[in-house]
């Protein structure tokens, strides 16, 4: 099974004097390399937990999978999972899939597309959300709060971001947290691409930091009618939001929110 997701260490704490040594749990950061039908398209830095989720999620937010139904998901197709330590996942589509151009590099936990999308070529891959769920702004206000309890992680180590899926009554049904906003993302839509539950047009999608392009852009894929973020949106990932027909919801906090965009495609 892949290692823990923290590892405790001693420190010290300076609080106008400096204290003795006491345990401290950290989260673990360590590279996942996902492969498609036996070949590489990414390597992520993610927390170790729910690796499938992840890399079926990510290959379904970037288009990889073409439509195609995951066949399969295992660790290292290759040779011993424990040999490369967990951090190897194979997704198969059986060769349906087509064939996938990898990303360049490594994926830092805290990056996404970085910019190599645009507009254009969502619109091109992606149609507008078909007659999305209309969420209560008093529900999407206070999702937040519904999700705050399940976030164990970040409650042991102060530094992970959360993504949850919930219904239009608030009601969490999935929560997934990774040093990676990116990759808590595609833990939760990973999950239900797995569950048969694409396109989530009855859910709406929660991230615990701000709503970027590229995040704005994995709920559009997934086919969410409404995302809220604790932060701010940025200018494109408002447009993005607007072309889609995604009610975009920011600085979701106490029980209030800014209305970005409401569920109508621009």
């Amino acid at each position: 099974m892949p290692r823990g997701r923290t590892l405790t260490v001693l420190t010290r704490r300076y609080d106008g004097t400096l204290g003795g040594r006491a345990p401290d749990e950290l989260v673990v950061e360590e590279p996942l390399e996902i492969r498609l039908d036996d070949v590489r398209v990414a390597t992520t830095m993610r927390t170790p937990g729910h690796d499938f989720e992840l890399a079926a999620g990510f290959c379904h937010g970037d288009g990889f999978l073409g439509g195609t139904a995951v066949v399969s998901i295992r660790y290292c197709a290759t040779g011993s999972a424990v040999d490369t330590g967990f951090n190897v996942v194979s997704v198969s589509t059986g060769g349906r899939a087509p064939t996938p151009e990898p990303r360049l590099g490594t994926t830092s936990s805290a990056c996404g597309v970085c910019g190599s999308a645009s507009i254009g070529e969502l619109t091109a891959r992606l149609r507008p959300l078909a007659d999305p769920v209309a969420f209560p702004l008093e529900v999407l206000a206070r999702v937040v709060d519904r999700v705050r309890p399940a976030q164990e992680l970040f409650a042991r180590t102060g530094s992970v971001h959360a993504a949850a899926a919930f219904t239009a009554t608030g009601e969490v049904a999935v929560v997934r947290e990774d040093i990676g906003r990116h990759n808590a993302v595609d833990k939760v839509v990973g999950r239900l691409l797995l569950d048969g539950r694409l396109p989530a047009r009855d859910l709406g999608l929660f991230v615990s930091g701000r709503a970027s392009f590229e995040m704005v852009q994995k709920a559009w894929a997934a086919g969410f009618s409404a995302m809220v973020a604790v932060s701010a949106p940025s200018a494109l990932a408002v447009q993005t939001a607007q072309a889609a027909g995604l009610t975009l919801a920011g600085f979701v906090r106490g029980g209030a929110l800014n209305l970005y965009a409401s569920g109508r495609p621009a």
